[in-house]
């Protein structure tokens, strides 16, 4: 290499989310100059155009370090020199690591030419999702252990700040993702705003607006950014956007608080949302128990049993509400939902800490032994997908919360669904996509008589459902689809907690003999 006579000079270039027309007009002007042009090769793909006869060197990405000091180590030499970085250069990348070699007073120029970051290149694919304060919070432990990155996690969720999550999923890094989402809800309702986009502005774009607890059940990689909401932030059709002012916030009024309601102590806790949790429930408060029963819907508080020993919580979700709730709890009786994929560890871990006693009640299984005729178990709700795409229409009678993953799934399968009759249920099937006429909101379960009609005058030509037992009108679901000669594709239940019981009588024993 020789060294030219001018002074060196170092450029650290962004060039953006992965499109030309979004590289700056500087970061434009810094390569077309440059001597050298330094970069992992992915990101001089979409500026291509502007390498004419510069060197070009592109050292593995797993060798960062390597890079920066190739690039000082040119500029010195007296060359003009593009280090290049996609996103930002001063945002995870490479800028960071030119200024720990860089010396004092170094005898070459330098510069940092902003760009526009994955965050923000996500956010305008997504809508609006950042207009308030918001973090970034990367989820790889290459260069930052775990317990740091689970610790700021945990008082981002804590502040309730919007946040974009980074280096979201690899093959070696499967679980931290979930990790960090149980984090989120333990202060954020599953029902909060979020979005996943991969490949923002580069082949293969995908972009999803989904909710927090959703994104338990889906599966991500490197390429993709999580756009996370705070509790004002909102949908409006495909997109989400977070409010500027918090609708009319004002910053010198005290924030409203929720009025805390008087409960019992010493009651025992029913976490219910099914028909089964409720009977328990009042099973147990007219046996003698002082009963709390948490609903979390208005439809829950509806539909809910009445009885002078049993009250009903529909106070504050999230961990910490519920871990302050819990404190004089007796006992707590866990009978959500087989497939509820969130309050259960939640629950089970606090009970745990607080030292409650926990119990778990799961509705008994209607696929025991053999699988009857006509039913085909899938292993997720992709799989569902895959399994009843080439048989045309497709009923789900699995409520709303696994739509998403479906349609994701099988974006153009024709789709019908039965759900809970709740105005934010119904806006969230129709921002799916799903046609109105495709919709009935109603309360279950059904008879196998309703599901032969409906399903016929819809011409279904595949069924697909969770393993939710008698309680959840099963046996009617597997009998209409054989009558209609339709497959019935279960999803398959997720592993049972050790040690419930699938006996309302055994657990009222269990608990009366805590006394």
């Amino acid at each position: 290499m020789t060294a030219t006579s001018q002074t060196g000079h170092l450029s650290l270039v962004s060039v953006g989310p992965g499109d030309l027309s979004l590289v700056p007009e500087r970061a434009r002007d810094a390569l077309l100059r440059a001597d050298v042009i330094v970069a992992y090769d992915l990101y001089l793909r979409w500026v291509a155009p502007l390498i004419t006869t510069q060197e070009v060197l592109t050292p593995p990405l797993t060798q960062e370090k390597a890079r920066a000091r190739l690039a000082i180590a040119r500029a010195q030499a007296g060359q003009r020199v593009a280090l290049v970085s996609s996103g930002d250069i001063g945002v995870y990348a490479m800028a960071g690591l030119v200024f720990e070699d860089l010396p004092e007073t170094p005898d070459f120029g330098v510069e940092v030419i902003p760009g526009i970051t994955s965050a923000t290149a996500c956010a305008s694919l997504l809508g609006s999702p950042l207009t308030h304060d918001f973090a970034t919070l990367s989820l790889s432990d290459l260069l930052c252990p775990w317990e740091w990155i689970e610790h700021r996690a945990r008082h981002i969720a804590e502040a309730d700040l919007a946040c974009v999550l980074y280096n979201v999923q690899s093959k070696a890094r499967q679980e931290g993702v979930y990790r960090v989402l149980r984090l989120m809800l333990e202060h954020k309702r599953p029902e909060t705003v979020c979005g996943v986009v991969r490949n923002a502005y580069r082949e293969d774009q995908e972009v999803r607006v989904t909710t927090l607890g959703e994104l338990l059940e889906q599966k991500f990689d490197m390429l993709t950014t999580v756009v996370i909401g705070n509790r004002f932030t909102e949908r409006k059709g495909r997109w989400m956007y977070t409010p500027r002012g918090y609708n009319d916030w004002q910053p010198d009024a005290a924030p409203e608080v929720a009025p805390v309601q008087t409960l019992p102590d010493h009651a025992v806790w029913v976490y219910g949302g099914t028909r089964d949790g409720n009977a328990l429930a009042l099973a147990l408060a007219e046996s003698g128990q002082q009963v709390v029963l948490s609903v979390a819907t208005d439809l829950g508080v509806q539909v809910a049993p009445a009885h002078p020993r049993l009250r009903l919580y529909d106070g504050p979700a999230g961990a910490e509400a519920r871990r302050r709730a819990l404190r004089n709890a007796r006992a707590v009786v866990d009978a959500t939902h087989p497939y509820a994929g969130v309050i259960t560890p939640q629950l089970r871990e606090i009970t745990a800490e607080l030292g409650v006693p926990y119990r778990r009640y799961e509705r008994p299984s209607t696929l025991q032994g053999p699988l009857p005729e006509g039913v085909v178990l899938a292993d997720s709700f992709t799989d569902a997908a895959r399994l009843a795409a080439p048989h045309g229409r497709i009923f789900l009678a699995t409520g709303s919360k696994d739509l998403a993953a479906f349609r994701e799934a099988a974006p153009t399968a024709e789709v019908f669904v039965r759900v809970t009759p709740q105005p934010e249920v119904m806006a969230r099937v129709l921002e799916l996509g799903v046609p109105a006429r495709n919709v009935s909101a109603m309360v279950g379960p059904f008879s196998h008589e309703f599901n032969v009609a409906q399903w016929r005058a819809w011409g279904v030509g595949a069924v697909v459902t969770k393993d939710s037992g008698a309680e959840g009108g099963l046996p009617a679901k597997l009998s209409a689809a054989r009558e209609l000669g339709v497959p019935l594709i279960v999803v398959r239940r997720p592993e049972a907690v050790p040690g419930a019981f699938s006996s309302p009588e055994a657990l009222m024993q269990s608990l009366k003999e805590l006394v």
